[in-house]
């Protein structure tokens, strides 16, 4: 396991150690251990989600707000994502700012991102399976997030918004206020 450090303060790439042979593959998708020594962080993930989506599907840009705040750690196991971060932290060098990477099933990396951030993708291939875990479990009251199309944040979702497939629910989320503190 290697950590590149991202553009954005405290939000890394992971690179995963992948063995092949003539059996197929393995690798250690994550080693609490590991994960501390090369981040300095210490994490300690309390819930995994899965989701399977179509292409063009959506999701984001999401966060739990105040106490329910998330660290996530995700990866693709089938398919092809943009994933998308947003450093939502007034204190952070790099609040506002967004770090994109696409994510496959054969890149053999996963994105950290700590709480405080939104995050959001949008599948690129015909299927994705997307696997997150989370440092803190969900609560529907401090569920939260920003609108995916925010001229603000300026985000390329590289898919023409005509072949997006978007919820009712992420369509009327607000847009970010920088002026706004959702995170010290």
């Amino acid at each position: 396991m290697r950590a590149e450090q991202t553009s954005l303060q405290d939000c890394y790439i992971i690179h995963d150690n992948l063995i092949i042979d003539d059996r197929g593959f393995f690798f250690e998708s994550f080693n609490e251990q590991k994960f501390a020594n090369v981040t300095g962080l210490n994490v300690h993930f309390v819930q995994d989600n899965q989701s399977r989506s179509k292409k063009g599907v959506l999701r984001g840009l999401h966060y739990q707000k105040g106490n329910h705040s998330q660290a996530k750690l995700v990866r693709v196991l089938r398919g092809k994502v943009l994933d998308v971060a947003v450093d939502l932290r007034k204190s952070s060098p790099t609040f506002s700012q967004t770090f994109s990477i696409v994510l496959t099933e054969t890149s053999n990396t996963q994105l950290f991102l700590p709480r405080g951030f939104a995050h959001g993708f949008v599948v690129l291939s015909e299927t994705a399976d997307f696997f997150y875990k989370c440092d803190n479990f969900y609560s529907k009251e401090s569920d939260a997030g920003i609108n995916y199309n925010d001229t603000n944040l300026n985000i390329d979702w590289q898919i023409e918004s005509t072949e997006m497939i978007i919820s009712e629910k992420d369509k009327l989320l607000p847009f970010f206020d920088i002026n706004e503190t959702i995170f010290e």
